[in-house]
């Protein structure tokens, strides 16, 4: 994000810096409630799509499955191309429209454990789970998460640089991803890939928690660049905390 200079007199730079401070914290509990929604909201669809069986044939086993699939990255795509003046509006739009795709996506953890059923990756990785794996993934999974975020905030570093190598590397794994529809099957390749996944994710929560904060400094006062900065800051958190929990459920429920 652009960095804008600062000029302050000394005449009340502390009662200024402390206004600031908290406006920051505000902003920040604004991307995190938001965020919090959208697990919310995720955790309850993904609850239906999986317990609910009219749902669950809508979403696993109709037309509808490949919007839930690969909607999401379509829609990240086209916000590339179609959003260069972005509104709080269409980011809002945006942020919901992908909450809900990934969380009826993840109702078919819901529907093994529900039935008891397991599954198999193309690679041939086997799976099994439960509401108590499920917990755990979730609990470590929002543990990593304060933990990166909190490293993100306090850290003097500047993560810029990381941060754009980490993108470029995510974009290549999801092409890696595609290939591997047309490569033979190999669950090492799998594990290779989810793993880089989510080192990345873990590694773009904490750049984008310091982006979000240097963002704020940046355009404090602008309501409407804060407010698109929300919802932005709300997406690529959720997308990494999807990312990292869906790869830890994967391990725990591993039969390999």
């Amino acid at each position: 994000m652009a960095d804008f200079p600062f000029a302050q007199s000394r005449t009340g730079v502390g009662a200024a810096d402390m206004a600031r401070d908290a406006g920051l914290r505000k902003f920040m509990l604004g991307v995190y409630n938001k965020l919090m929604l959208g697990i919310l909201l995720a955790g309850v669809l993904a609850y239906v799509a999986g317990t609910v069986p009219a749902v669950s044939n809508l979403v696993f086993n109709s037309p509808l499955s490949l919007v839930v699939q690969w909607g999401p990255v379509v829609l990240l795509l086209g916000s590339m191309f179609f959003m260069k003046n972005a509104s709080p509006l269409a980011t809002g739009i945006l942020y919901w429209a992908i909450v809900t795709l990934l969380g009826l996506g993840l109702g078919i953890w819901v529907v093994m454990a529900e039935t008891g059923t397991g599954f198999a990756t193309r690679g041939g990785i086997g799976m099994t789970t439960s509401y108590v794996t499920i917990a755990k993934a979730f609990l470590i999974t929002a543990s990593a998460f304060g933990a990166l975020s909190l490293f993100g905030y306090t850290t003097k570093r500047n993560l810029t640089g990381i941060g754009s190598f980490a993108v470029m590397a995510l974009w290549g794994v999801v092409a890696l991803s595609l290939l591997n529809f047309i490569l033979p099957p190999s669950s090492m390749f799998e594990w290779i890939i989810m793993g880089a996944v989510f080192a990345l994710s873990a590694v773009l929560i904490a750049v984008e928690t310091q982006q979000l904060k240097e963002g704020y400094y940046s355009f404090s006062g602008d309501a409407r660049s804060l407010a698109v900065m929300t919802n932005w800051g709300a997406l690529n958190f959720f997308i990494s905390f999807v990312n990292m929990f869906r790869i830890v459920l994967m391990f725990l429920s591993s039969r390999d």
